[in-house]
C-alpha cells in the first residue's frame, strides 16, 4: 500500500494523553492506524478518523459498568415469576459462563487488532466478508433497537414519581442528552460512561450487602429470612408448561432467554478498544476482570433477589408505575425500608441512560466498522476533528425515534418488544465472534504466529470457543419453545423469537449473491492491517506514588 514506507514514522511517537504532545502524538497514531486500514493516507486525511481518547478508567469501568442495565434490575422479575429463585440462579450462572468463554476470544482478536468496531471487521478479515457485512448490519441495528429499549425503560422508571407529564416529553429529552454526550467527542462519552458505572457499582455493591443484612434478620422489621423462599409452596424451580422434572427444566431454560438481555453489551469493551489508549495494557485487564463481574453482578445479584422476594409476589408481574415491579424495589417495601426505591429508581434511572449512552456508541462504531469494510455508503467514515463518526452517530440516533411508540402503546409492552427483538441480535452476535475467533486461530497457525508470543492469549482454546457456540446456538433455536406447545401459539411471540434469524441470514445472502465473495482462506487471512501503526506506539507505564494511587492504579 502507498502509506507502508511511512506508517511506523507517523505511529512511532510516545503517547502521553496529559500534555500537549501527547495530543499531536494520538492524532499521529490515529491517522498512521487510519491510514493502513483504508490503504492510503489520503482517504484518512480526506474523511478523518477516530482518536485514542479513552483513557484507562474510562475502558475499565465501560467494562464493569457497561451491561448493568435494565435487565437485571427490571426485566429479571419476571424470569423469578414464571420460573423461581434457583431457575434464575442456573440460567445466569450457565449463560455467564458461556458469556466468559466468548468474551475470551474477543479480547485475544481485539488485543491483537483493536479496531473501531472490531466485530464485523474480524468476521469480514478471517471468515467470510458476507458475514462482516451480515453481523456490521445486525449488530447496528441490535444497538440501535436496544438504545431504544433503554429509553423506554427510562420512560417506565420516571412514572415512579410523575405520572401526569406525558412520556413523550421525557423520551424526547433523553434521547438529547444521550445525543450530546456522544456528538462531541469520545472523551466526553469515556467521562459520562465513568460517572455512570462508578453509580451502577457502588449500588449493586450496596444493595447485596443489604441483602445479606435482611436475609440475616437485621432490616427493621428483623425478620430472619434464611433461604425461605426456596421451599414450598413457592419452591426453589417452578415447573412451566410441562409438570415434573420435565417442567422444571423447562422453567430453567426459559431463564436463559431472559439472561442473554441483561448480558446483552457485554462486548462493548472490543468495541471502544480502537478508541482506547494504550489497548495492549487496558483491553486484557478489562477481559481478565470479565468472571469476576459476571460473578458479582449477575451469580450473586440473582441469589440476592432469590432471597429477598417470593416468586409468587404479584407485584413481580403488575404493570406498575415506574420501577415497582423491580424485584429490588419490591424487596426493599417487603423488608421495611421505603426510602430505598426512591435511591434504587434513580439508579434504575441513571442505568437506563447510561445504557442508552452506551449503545449510542456502539451502534455508531458498528456502522463505521461496516463503513471501513467498504459494505456501506463512505460518507459515513466522515469523522469530525475530535475523532467522532459524525454521520453513524446521527443515523444511530435517529433510530432512537421509534421510541415514542411507548406514547400510544405503553412504555412496558414496547420494552418488552424490544428486549425480545434485540436478544437473538445479541447471541447471533455471540455466535459470530466465536466462529472469526476459530478462523483467527487456524491464520495464526497457518502463517506461523505463535500464540505463545501474543500479550492476551485466551485459555482452554479452541475448546472455549467450541462451547460457547454450542451453547448459544441452542439458545437461539429454541428460544421460542413455548410457542409450539398446545395452548400457546401466538403469531406475535413467534415473529419477535424468531425474527432475527431470517434477516441475519439475508443480509448475509444479499452480499453473497450481490458481490460474490469467497471464503477467506487461513493462509491469506488480513490479520496485519492495521497493526503495524499500533506495534509502533509507545505507551509510557505511570508508577503510584503512593498506597491510594496503588489501589486507583489497579481499579482503573
Amino acid at each position: 500500500m502507498d502509506y507502508e514506507k511511512n506508517q511506523y514514522a507517523i505511529g512511532s511517537s510516545p503517547v502521553d494523553s496529559d500534555s500537549n504532545d501527547g495530543a499531536v502524538n494520538d492524532k499521529r497514531n490515529s491517522i498512521g492506524e487510519a491510514a493502513d486500514i483504508y490503504g492510503d493516507i489520503q482517504t484518512a486525511e480526506e474523511y478523518g478518523y477516530v482518536r485514542r481518547g479513552l483513557k484507562s478508567r474510562h475502558i475499565q469501568f465501560i467494562a464493569l459498568g457497561g451491561t448493568i442495565g435494565t435487565g437485571l434490575f427490571l426485566g429479571i422479575g419476571k424470569a423469578f415469576a414464571s420460573a423461581g429463585p434457583l431457575s434464575v440462579l442456573l440460567g445466569y450462572s450457565l449463560t455467564g459462563c458461556a458469556i466468559w468463554a466468548m468474551m475470551q476470544c474477543l479480547g485475544e482478536m481485539a488485543t491483537w487488532l483493536p479496531l473501531p468496531g472490531a466485530i464485523p471487521q474480524y468476521c469480514a478479515r478471517y471468515v467470510d466478508p458476507a458475514m462482516g457485512f451480515a453481523v456490521g448490519w445486525n449488530n447496528w441495528y441490535s444497538a440501535a433497537i436496544t438504545l431504544c429499549a433503554e429509553i423506554s425503560a427510562a420512560a417506565i422508571i420516571i412514572g415512579f414519581w410523575n405520572e401526569d407529564i406525558n412520556q413523550g416529553a421525557w423520551i424526547a429529552t433523553i434521547i438529547v442528552v444521550v445525543l450530546a454526550l456522544n456528538v462531541f467527542a469520545v472523551s466526553i462519552y469515556g467521562e459520562a460512561e465513568f460517572v455512570f458505572a462508578s453509580i451502577k457499582i457502588v449500588t449493586i455493591l450496596g444493595l447485596l450487602l443489604m441483602a445479606l443484612v435482611v436475609d440475616l434478620g437485621g432490616g427493621p422489621n428483623h425478620d430472619r429470612l434464611g433461604f425461605r423462599y426456596w421451599k414450598k409452596p413457592w419452591a426453589p424451580m417452578l415447573e412451566k408448561v410441562g409438570t415434573g422434572d420435565w417442567g422444571r427444566f423447562l422453567g430453567l431454560f426459559s431463564t436463559l432467554i431472559n439472561a442473554s438481555f441483561s448480558y446483552g453489551g457485554v462486548e462493548m469493551v472490543a468495541v471502544a478498544a480502537g478508541e482506547a489508549e494504550n489497548p495492549r495494557k487496558n483491553i486484557p485487564k478489562a477481559v481478565k476482570r470479565v468472571f469476576w463481574r459476571i460473578l458479582t453482578f449477575y451469580v450473586l445479584g440473582s441469589l440476592a433477589i432469590g432471597v429477598l422476594v417470593p416468586a409468587d409476589d404479584p407485584d413481580l408481574l403488575a404493570d406498575k408505575a415506574g420501577g415497582g415491579s423491580s424485584p429490588w424495589v419490591i424487596a426493599c417495601y417487603r423488608a421495611g425500608i421505603p426510602v430505598l426505591p426512591h435511591i434504587i429508581n434513580a439508579v434504575i434511572l441513571t442505568s437506563a441512560s447510561s445504557s442508552a449512552n452506551a449503545f449510542l456508541f456502539t451502534g455508531s462504531r458498528y456502522l463505521f466498522a461496516v463503513a471501513q469494510n467498504k459494505q456501506a455508503p463512505k460518507f459515513l467514515l466522515k469523522c469530525t476533528k475530535t475523532g467522532v463518526p459524525i454521520y453513524c452517530v446521527l443515523i444511530t440516533a435517529s433510530i432512537s425515534l421509534l421510541t415514542f411508540l411507548s406514547v400510544s402503546s405503553g412504555a412496558n409492552e414496547v420494552f418488552s418488544w424490544f428486549m425480545n427483538l434485540t436478544t437473538i441480535a445479541n447471541l447471533l452476535t455471540w455466535i459470530s465472534i466465536c466462529i472469526a475467533y476459530l478462523q483467527f486461530r487456524k491464520a495464526l497457525i497457518k502463517q506461523n504466529v505463535s500464540r505463545d508470543s501474543l500479550i492476551f492469549k485466551s485459555r482452554w482454546q479452541p475448546y472455549t470457543a467450541y462451547f460457547a457456540l454450542i451453547y448459544f446456538s441452542i439458545v437461539i433455536l429454541f428460544n421460542g419453545w413455548t410457542v409450539f406447545t398446545k395452548g400457546n401459539w401466538s403469531v406475535n411471540d413467534f415473529i419477535t423469537a424468531y425474527i432475527g434469524i431470517p434477516i441475519y441470514l439475508g443480509l448475509y445472502l444479499f452480499w453473497k449473491v450481490f458481490k460474490r465473495p469467497g471464503f477467506v482462506k487461513a493462509e491469506e487471512a488480513d490479520i496485519w492491517s492495521g497493526k503495524a501503526a499500533l506495534d509502533a506506539e509507545i505507551w509510557p507505564e505511570q508508577t503510584p506514588r503512593n498506597f491510594l494511587e496503588k489501589i486507583w492504579f489497579w481499579i482503573a
